[in-house]
């Protein structure tokens, strides 16, 4: 069974950076395809970012980029993603996923962290 477990949430003030990881077990990290969910509260979970499974490829949700940077360390059975010029708009739970079979927008990820709260005040 794949255990995901994020860390690195947090308050932070606006402009800020947070950087969250994901820690895999139960299966070999390189193995699992990669995304990050938030919801914010009376919203959609929506998907942020994802990236395959060597790390060679990465999508963005549009509100997201040139702000986020998603990567992995195989070797560590890490993921991670970098937050920089953090808005208040960003704050929401972001959920860890993983999925054999399928990486990138419109997967139903099999695996699931159980999230960390990030908070950016203005």
């Amino acid at each position: 069974q794949v255990q995901l477990v994020e860390s690195g949430g947090g308050l932070v003030q606006a402009g800020g950076s947070l950087r969250l990881s994901c820690a895999a077990s139960g299966r070999t990290f390189s193995s699992l395809a990669m995304g990050w969910f938030r919801q914010a509260p009376e919203q959609e979970r929506e998907l942020v970012a994802a990236i395959n499974w060597s790390g060679s490829r990465t999508v963005y949700a549009d509100s997201v980029k040139g702000r986020f940077t998603l990567s992995r360390d195989n070797t560590k059975n890490t993921g991670y993603l970098q937050m920089n010029s953090l808005k208040p708009e960003d704050t929401a739970v972001y959920y860890c996923a993983a999925d054999t079979r399928r990486w990138g927008r419109g997967v139903n990820y099999d695996y699931w962290g159980q999230g960390t709260q990030v908070t950016v005040s203005s």
